[in-house]
């Protein structure tokens, strides 16, 4: 079988993958024989709080943030970037290489995602969501920080909740990453095992709000897609996958690939005519 396209891959054009290398990501896809790859480069304004000690604290982002955890993404360098692209076009002419970024909860920052895009042509967009507010306002985290102080329930709940505002609030992607995000940081010694059919309606309802925004939906691979996921997102009229590994080192382009084709096929969707279009639904 051929592997699909990795359409969330990171590189040293994102702040928070410091082992990413375009170029050796390209020379990777195409020892895999990818039909193309899609770098998706972090595109971050939320500021928020990050642990500096603990089982998900990162030497990385500890030397981005204040003291006291407050982390402001850096900058991210749209010309730089893409003249990284057309070089590796020119390096790389028998890979399909496609620009693209992971624009954090963009319906929060309209105006700054509108500038970025405006730079130039960015291939694939995704949408995504990683933080939310901390209790009282005090601020934002991303699950790891919620589950500190919050039901571990209550942050799923919150974050699908979220998720449907977020298609319905902004137009300006047309990927929805990593709908299952707050699984990756689940506390299980805190909350006990994560059962996804107790939040089948949330899921549902964040599923078919993406599916009537006509956006595709990402099979991330990081933390394999559960496929009864993928079989509400059918049912709930999802028109549209795509493959991401979300690497943000060159040795994770394309990980658990196979698997989630296989999956993907088994729950009605199939390749374009193209190898690198988004696999389509079939009824």
């Amino acid at each position: 079988m051929t592997l699909p396209t990795d359409s969330h891959v990171h590189s040293e054009w994102s702040w928070d993958a410091p082992m990413g290398s375009m170029e050796l990501s390209c020379a990777q896809a195409l020892d895999l024989s990818l039909p193309a790859i899609a770098f998706t480069e972090h595109l971050d304004h939320t500021v928020w709080t990050v642990a500096l000690d603990g089982p998900h604290a990162s030497d990385h982002l500890a030397a981005l943030a204040t003291p006291d955890g407050q982390l402001t993404p850096p900058k991210f360098d749209a010309s730089g970037y893409l003249e990284a692209i057309e070089e590796c076009r020119e390096r790389f002419p028998e890979l399909r290489i496609l620009s693209g970024l992971e624009m954090g909860e963009p319906h929060w920052h309209a105006a700054a995602i509108a500038k970025v895009l405006g730079a130039g042509r960015f291939d694939r967009v995704l949408g995504s969501l990683h933080c939310l507010p901390l209790p009282g306002g005090d601020g934002f985290a991303e699950p790891p920080g919620l589950y500190e102080h919050r039901e571990a329930a209550e942050v799923v709940r919150e974050y699908l909740a979220e998720v449907a505002r977020l298609v319905s609030e902004s137009d300006a992607f047309s990927v929805l990453a990593h709908i299952d995000y707050p699984i990756r940081y689940w506390p299980q010694q805190k909350a006990g095992p994560f059962e996804l059919s107790a939040f089948e309606d949330e899921f549902r309802y964040a599923l078919r709000a993406t599916a009537q925004s006509g956006r595709a939906l990402e099979i991330s691979t990081r933390v394999p897609l559960h496929a009864t996921i993928l079989r509400w997102w059918h049912e709930e009229g999802g028109d549209a996958v795509t493959f991401g590994s979300d690497a943000h080192e060159p040795s994770a382009i394309a990980r658990g690939f196979s698997e989630a084709a296989q999956m993907a096929e088994a729950h009605g969707f199939r390749p374009g005519s193209n190898p690198y279009d988004l696999w389509g639904r079939v009824d």
